[in-house]
């Protein structure tokens, strides 16, 4: 079989998925130890602030701000020290920093809004929802990450959040990545997708798992799509990635092509994976399907590629 799902996509999908608009200059090869304090210390700087899971915004005449100056963010407990340097932006450097004050005690021109709704409802722009996920998993490793794993002392944060430096046995550890392949089984007529225990009502999705040690993204796609699914892939393809901040996941997005037809859902995982026809899952990308049936919201890789097979004929 071949049609034109599996070729070489003509622009990049990855620039349309929800996180991806992040355009920071990361300034990675350039990190000093103190780059955090000098760029506190500059009158430009802005900071992100998050707290469990959500961002703060500022609220103004009904429009959401995410940016914050350090004089500002003063009165939300902040904890500059374990303040993350992202990069730089034309208006100058840019921080992540945890909060302290709990959502309930936020004045009411400030609030507390979960990331997975910032990006859903498109409160903020596309190049502050990119820095969302690069502080939001940032601040997530440095939470998890605060014991050397070699030794278990308590390490320190240098490189301007970049790294974990263990003074005890001088050990360096850095920011992980989780890969994750998701991926839509489909051929011309129809497309493989799945629903988990924990979905909103009526939605179905791609599949998906974690890549293991040693594995490629391709063995990784067909071996998780056999394990949920009970369906063998022939050609493997990717198409785009999307970074997740839940908590430090990169999500990289495949289509696969079936080799048989007759699903064996592993009900542990799923609580029902079926085929659906191409008009089907046109009425479910656009929320008019008969039953209520939905795919995910358009931030979601997910949703890019269900929207790219529909459109692909």
């Amino acid at each position: 079989m071949s049609f034109r799902l599996f070729d070489a996509p003509l622009r990049e999908p990855s620039q349309f998925v929800g996180f991806a608009g992040n355009r920071i200059d990361r300034q990675s090869e350039n990190r000093a130890d103190d780059a955090v304090e000098k760029a506190l210390a500059d009158r430009t700087t802005r900071l992100m602030l998050m707290h469990a899971g959500r961002l703060y915004l500022k609220l103004d005449d009904g429009k959401f701000d995410p940016w914050f100056d350090v004089a500002e963010s003063e009165a939300f407990d902040v904890s500059l020290d374990r303040g993350v340097l992202l990069g730089f932006s034309d208006a100058g450097p840019v921080l992540a920093v945890p909060a302290g004050i709990e959502p309930e005690d936020l004045p009411e021109t400030v609030k507390a809004i979960d990331y997975r709704s910032v990006y859903m409802q498109g409160l903020i722009d596309e190049a502050a929802a990119g820095a969302l996920a690069q502080g939001a998993a940032l601040l997530a490793w440095h939470a998890s990450h605060a014991f050397c794993s070699k030794c278990g002392n308590r390490s320190e944060m240098r490189a301007g959040g970049y790294r974990r430096h263990c003074p005890a046995c001088g050990t360096d550890h850095f920011p992980r990545t989780d890969p994750v392949a998701i991926m839509l089984t489909a051929t011309r007529e129809k497309c493989l997708l799945g629903r988990g225990r924990h979905f909103a009502p009526g939605m179905y999705s791609a599949l998906a798992g974690f890549i293991e040690p040693g594995e490629t993204i391709e063995a990784a796609v067909r071996r998780e799509t056999l394990e949920e699914a009970g369906i063998r892939l022939g050609r493997v393809v990717y198409h785009a990635s999307q970074p997740w901040p839940f908590p430090y996941s990169l999500m990289i997005g495949c289509f696969g092509e079936p080799l048989n037809e007759d699903i064996q859902a592993d009900l542990n995982e799923l609580e029902d994976c079926r085929w659906f026809f191409r008009d089907e899952v046109r009425t479910m990308l656009e929320r008019t399907h008969a039953g209520g049936l939905i795919t995910p919201p358009k931030g979601a890789i997910a949703h890019h590629l269900i929207r790219a097979w529909v459109d692909s004929e």
